[in-house]
Formats: C-alpha cells, structure tokens, sequence
C-alpha cells in the first residue's frame, strides 16, 4: 500500500529538500498525539486559572490578571507547538529518509537508504490505542542525523513500505 501516490507531490516546505532525480514514496506528518502534553497543559491551565480566579475573587484584581496572562502565554505556547507539528514530516524517497522539523529554525535530517542496516519499530500502549509508533533506525555509521522518528502514524504500513523498499523482491519481474 502506497501512503502517497506517483502523482501527489510533496508539501512545499519539503519539496524543496528532494533532489530532482528522487521519487517521492511516502510523506506524512507525525501523529496529532505529539500534542497530548501541550493539550492537557493549556486544558489543565485553564481549569487551574478559573479555581484561582473564583477563590481570590475577593482578593486584589491584579492577581487574577496574572493569573489569566500566564494562562495566555501558556496558549500561545500551545499555538506554537500546533504550528510546529504543521510542518513537521516524515518523507521517504526511492533513494533516502528524511525528517524536517522546526517552523523557524529548520532542521532536516536523512538517511541514505542504502546505510539503514536494522530498522525496527516500537508502540507503547498508548500508541497501539491512538495508532502512532515510533521508527528506530540503525546504520553502520557511529553518528546518526536520523536515528529515532517518534509519533508516525501507520507504522506498520510504513514499516512494510520501507522494508519492501530496503530489501526488494528480487525474484519479482519486471512486469510485476
């Protein structure tokens, strides 16, 4: 199963990245469970700001508009993290594995195909019950850009997907 078909295209914050003989073969973003923390934190916050507001509601005013500016700069925070996962992706090409992250500073990080010796994933609970896991690459190389990739999503598929695409079928023809 292909997670992108011949015909899609990279996102454009990604494209940018692929060398013009590449084809891309699977490009998706991490799973929305990334926000899990940041989600529970700005609800968490907000309830926390609402019970100090009520109980120091006789108290100065002050307090309680700083109660609810650090929940603000809490909020903006979270914004931030939604921002970064939007452009956060995981590209695999016929050729390499690519990560970019970051919405200022942009970090990319890659792996040849070819230098991927062990590749296994993992799922916590947590993952088999909202469906993400977690890559874990190894090369031959000591140093690794690209070692673990948290929060995919289908990463059984996209397990089979790389494996297929590191270890083809060379008994396949082809006409296949």
């Amino acid at each position: 199963m292909r997670l992108v078909t011949p015909g899609d295209s990279a996102p454009a914050s990604v494209n940018k990245y692929l060398l013009p003989h590449e084809n891309q073969v699977i490009t998706v973003r991490r799973h929305p469970a990334v926000l899990m923390v940041p989600v529970g934190l700005v609800l968490g916050g907000l309830i926390i700001a609402g019970v100090l507001s009520n109980t120091v509601a006789s108290q100065a005013g002050t307090v309680i508009s700083w109660i609810w500016w650090a929940w603000l700069i809490l909020l903006a925070w979270f914004v931030w993290r939604v921002a970064e996962w939007s452009v956060d992706y995981f590209v695999i090409t016929n050729q390499r594995m690519l990560l970019t992250t970051g919405l200022i500073t942009r970090k990319v990080a890659m792996m040849p195909l070819a230098k991927v010796t062990d590749m296994s994933f993992k799922r916590t609970i947590a993952g088999r019950m909202l469906g993400y896991g977690e890559f874990v690459l190894e090369s031959a190389g000591q140093d690794q850009a690209l070692s673990a990739v948290p929060y995919l999503p289908y990463p059984e598929q996209l397990y089979l997907e790389v494996c297929e695409m590191i270890f083809p079928n060379k008994n396949a023809t082809a006409d296949d």
